[in-house]
């Protein structure tokens, strides 16, 4: 029996399940829907020292799954080779932090976020760790920032960590579809 089936057998099986009020999202949950919506991307990707970085024009689409979950698919062309990833992002009250993950199209790994919103509300930190671009069987910190500049504009930032410094390799900037 699937997960899903057994939540719905609960609900439906045990009456305490049917009584209980869903929960309700928090504030911190109600700050993520700054990210649905249908984006133009453009931004680039710096392959490493020396190299010329790489244009990047896409799309992306956000949307929110029961108010406590938002999920970005971006969508664009990387030297030829479609590409696609996906971003969920949550917050865990107990933890006071929000959490989420990556996927795409041209990796392997499935990558854990977790970070915080800053004091004024605008930058989303998510800290996560994986292979390094350089090394792929060594281990780095990475660092993906999501600014809100406005309503209709927002800007992912993503840095890998390098002798104590964060270096920025990739710039992407959401503009939302009028």
């Amino acid at each position: 029996m699937t997960k899903l089936a057994l939540v719905v057998a609960a609900a439906l099986l045990l009456p305490d399940c049917r009584r209980q009020e869903a929960p309700k999202p928090e504030k911190e949950h109600d700050w993520l829907q700054q990210f649905a919506g249908e984006w133009v991307t453009s931004g680039e990707a710096v392959a490493g020292e020396g190299k010329e970085p790489v244009k990047l024009n896409g799309t992306a689409s956000g949307r929110m799954i029961g108010g406590f979950w938002a999920t970005i698919e971006a969508k664009s062309e990387i030297g030829g080779n479609p590409f696609t990833g996906i971003m969920t992002i949550g917050y865990v009250a107990a933890k006071k932090k929000y959490v989420g993950t990556w996927i795409d199209s041209m990796s392997s790994h499935l990558w854990h976020y977790e970070g915080t919103v800053d004091a004024a509300g605008k930058i989303l930190s998510l800290d996560a760790e994986g292979p390094r671009m350089d090394q792929p069987d060594k281990k780095a910190k990475y660092r993906d920032a999501m600014e809100v500049k406005a309503r209709d504009h927002l800007v992912l930032t993503s840095a890998i960590e390098q002798e104590g410094k964060w270096v920025t390799f990739l710039t992407v900037d959401y503009r939302r579809k009028k």
